[in-house]
């Protein structure tokens, strides 16, 4: 006989892929691989978080994503980066396919101006409702923002191999993705924001991408 369907509740939870990255740049943490860490098995809008930690390497930080992706098959994938310097959340908007890097990566690697994807279009948006998630986390008292570049660095490279794969894999083509960038941590410097805000900024940006339908009609953008 056929195995009977399983029923709604013994139906495994489909899966949130959260991705941070290790330390670089001379630092000894990251904002990014700690938060997500502290988000890993928590069941979001029936949804279970996985968090892993990339290489903040060029070309191996894809490699890693792709095999997350081919293992899980999310419906969600929010990459995370540290971004010192900034103060808030910010929500990225585009990612655009250059490597450029201001500083080598942790393999010693500095490409300067080559494609993340020979061949890929210019851009790609996120496919995060990236506005609804801003009202949400501004409604909660977290500081928020739409940021309309995510670098050219690793973050950058990471952003857009992913949005290449949400675009090119058929078995991904209902998956939302895309990118958040998190301040450094206090002990890092200034400007900043405690670990357990990230996190809950990181957990409430997970839900609303969840459950929103469509994004919300709100201005978030910049004169320069």
């Amino acid at each position: 006989m056929p195995p009977r369907p399983r029923s709604a509740a013994t139906q495994p939870a489909r899966k949130v892929l959260l991705t941070g990255f290790d330390a670089f740049g001379g630092a000894s943490i990251n904002p990014s691989g700690l938060a997500v860490k502290a988000l890993h098995g928590r069941q979001i809008a029936g949804h279970r978080v996985v968090a892993a930690q990339l290489p903040t390497v060029f070309g191996e930080s894809l490699q890693a994503l792709r095999a997350l992706l081919a293992r899980h098959q999310p419906a969600l994938v929010i990459c995370v980066g540290q971004a010192g310097g900034r103060g808030a959340l910010s929500l990225e908007r585009v990612a655009i396919n250059v490597n450029d890097a201001p500083l080598a990566d942790n393999a010693d690697a500095r490409p300067v101006d080559t494609p993340v994807v020979h061949g890929a279009p210019v851009a790609y948006f996120s496919s995060l409702p990236i506005k609804a998630m801003l009202a949400t986390l501004q409604r909660e008292g977290i500081a928020a923002e739409v940021s309309q570049t995510a670098g050219t660095f690793v973050c950058n490279h990471v952003f857009f191999g992913l949005m290449h794969e949400l675009n090119q894999r058929q078995a991904l083509r209902h998956t939302r993705g895309g990118f958040v960038h998190v301040p450094w941590l206090p002990k890092q410097g200034t400007p900043s924001m405690a670990l357990d805000e990230v996190v809950r900024g990181l957990s409430l940006a997970v839900r609303c991408a969840l459950q929103a339908q469509q994004d919300a009609s709100l201005g978030a953008g910049a004169s320069h």
